[in-house]
């Protein structure tokens, strides 16, 4: 069995999604149903996780439920992390760039270089892009980072001028990293269905739905505040599989880093 909750996963809040999964555990177990443990944490706990037959609980990002997952795992719910300006459940990116940086407004920023987490990011890559491509925008896959932090501390050193960055990641970030007093904020994306969680196909998705809805309503404060998490609602896979799906950088001829 497995279990990760890793896109909200730093350090600073590892404790608190601890006692989120120490919650979500005991009621499953109540329920009659086996949970393990621990969460799994590290690699292990994305696409292994994701795709594994005893997947018990995870959260994957709406690109990669849409281009690969949708049909093989259990959509649970999504958790609502009150992004302003977004319905329940729903987030969206917030552009960065260099304070430094003359250009106040994500429209200044054609042809303008672009840090991105990875191919598959929904925040990161697919958001700016269908953004760019609404409003007669281009913006080049320059870095392929691995991460959000990553792609923000590339613009505040100068090595991409733009990034787009999950909501929530972008809140923790600034929380936690004093280098994001270099960024400035240029504009934000469109919202669409945030990051749910899944299980593996055949989970009784309406029983995971009260078991995970009571733990975060029994999560302590604090915690709750730390994991900038309010409740849990349900979005349609429907809601997912209409967002656009733009090219990856892969497809646009922009190789794997060696």
């Amino acid at each position: 069995m497995i279990a990760s909750l890793g896109m909200y996963d730093r350090a600073e809040v590892q404790p608190s999604n601890d006692r989120l999964w120490s919650l979500i555990r005991d009621g499953l177990c109540a329920a009659g149903l086996a949970a393990p443990d621990q969460l799994t944490r590290g690699p292990a706990a994305y696409w292994p996780a994701w795709q594994a037959q005893d997947l018990v609980l995870s959260q994957t990002c709406g690109f990669p439920y849409r281009a690969k997952l949708h049909g093989k795992v259990a959509l649970i719910g999504t958790p609502d992390f009150g992004v302003q300006g977004c319905a329940p459940g729903y987030y969206r990116s917030v552009f960065v760039a260099a304070k430094s940086d003359p250009r106040r407004d994500v429209m200044q920023f054609n042809g303008a270089s672009l840090a991105f987490n990875e191919d598959l990011s929904q925040s990161g890559w697919a958001a700016p892009q269908n953004f760019a491509r609404a409003h007669g925008l281009t913006l080049r896959p320059t870095l392929r980072t691995g991460g959000h932090l990553l792609s923000a501390r590339a613009v505040a050193e100068g090595r991409a001028e733009i990034a787009a960055l999950d909501a929530i990641t972008w809140e923790m970030i600034q929380h936690h990293e004093a280098f994001t007093t270099q960024l400035q904020e240029v504009g934000v994306t469109d919202p669409t269905p945030g990051l749910p969680y899944i299980s593996a196909l055949g989970a009784d998705e309406g029983l995971m739905f009260k078991v995970i809805t009571a733990a975060i309503a029994a999560l302590p404060v604090p915690d709750k505040t730390a994991l900038c998490l309010q409740g849990l609602v349900r979005i349609e896979p429907e809601a997912y599989l209409a967002v656009p799906t733009p090219l990856t950088p892969f497809d646009l001829g922009m190789q794997d880093e060696s």
